[in-house]
């Protein structure tokens, strides 16, 4: 069994916090032309990928979009009530690797790093619960995870076996 690694919930925010002010300082300092956060995050999770085969753009690009998404998402209003703000922050941070567990999914081939994005899918999907009940806010409603996500070369929608997203609590 390989070792795990967990950062905690505070280094989490830590990054995300180091994250953000770095991109608003480059945005103010060094961007000629208003440029928005989607674009700079986009720009620079995109840039290193620039001399990737063309067969893992996909891929990249779902990696890329959900990137986007969890760092625009989690620039959250602060409301004055820290765990409140904590589970607003953390809950597109867990979305965001769902989202990217799902890529793997869709495109990996390695059978014990599928399994482990399958696993990543799950335990995100319950902290988020978890963070949720917490703070007595209320959950969705509840939708049918799927058992496995084909890969990219296996999905063919006129099978009925089309991808979707799951839908976290």
């Amino acid at each position: 069994m390989s070792p795990t690694f967990r950062l905690s919930a505070g280094s989490h925010l830590a990054a995300i916090a180091v994250g953000a002010v770095a991109a608003a300082a480059y945005l103010t300092a060094y961007s000629s032309s208003p440029q928005s956060l989607a674009d700079y995050i986009s720009a620079i999770c995109a840039k290193p990928f620039g001399s990737a085969p063309a067969a893992e753009a996909p891929y990249l690009a779902e990696n890329v979009s959900a990137m986007t998404k969890m760092m625009i998402d989690m620039g959250i209003r602060p409301s004055g009530d820290v765990d409140t703000d904590f589970v607003a922050m953390m809950v597109p941070h867990h979305r965001g690797a769902v989202e990217m567990a799902q890529a793997e999914l869709r495109y990996g081939r390695n059978e014990p790093l599928r399994r482990m994005a399958q696993e990543i899918i799950v335990t995100q999907l319950q902290e988020i619960t978890a963070m949720r009940l917490a703070l007595g806010q209320p959950l969705p409603s509840s939708v049918p995870s799927p058992v496995q996500i084909p890969t990219a070369a296996t999905s063919n929608s006129k099978c009925g076996n089309a991808i979707h997203p799951v839908k976290e609590p």
